[in-house]
C-alpha cells in the first residue's frame, strides 16, 4: 500500500505559503501575474482576497501551481489571510492539518489509475 500523504501535502503546504507571501508583497512576483483577483464575492464564506479560477483548455493545465492552489486558498478564513507573517500563516496552516486532515488531500494526485 502506498501512502500519498506526504507529497500531497508538501505540494498544498508549499502553494498556499507563495500565495500568502504573492499577496503580503514578500517577493517580487506579483499576485496578478498568476492569478486573477475575484473582486465579485458573493455570500459570507471564506474571506476577502479571494482568487478566481481561469477555465483551462488543456487537462494538463490543471496541476499548475496557479490552478491547483485556488480552491484551498479559498477555502481559507479571514483569520488566517489577514495574519502579518510567513511564520504565523504556517501556524496557522498546521492548526489547520491538525483539525481538518482532509484539506491538504488533492484528489486529482491521490487518484489511483
Amino acid at each position: 500500500m502506498v501512502h500519498t500523504f506526504m507529497p500531497n501535502f508538501v505540494y498544498s503546504f508549499q502553494d498556499l505559503i507563495e500565495v500568502f507571501m504573492m499577496y503580503k508583497g514578500f517577493t517580487r512576483l506579483s499576485i496578478d501575474e498568476l492569478f486573477e483577483r475575484d473582486v465579485n464575492i458573493k455570500g459570507t464564506r471564506g474571506h476577502t482576497l479571494r482568487l478566481k479560477k481561469k477555465q483551462s483548455v488543456r487537462d494538463v493545465k490543471r496541476y499548475f501551481c496557479s490552478q491547483r492552489v485556488v480552491n484551498k486558498w479559498n477555502s481559507l478564513d479571514q483569520e488566517t489571510v489577514d495574519v502579518g507573517s510567513i511564520n504565523s500563516f504556517k501556524g496557522r496552516l498546521d492548526k489547520i492539518r491538525k483539525t481538518r486532515m482532509g484539506f491538504f488531500m488533492d484528489p486529482a494526485w491521490s487518484a489511483k489509475p
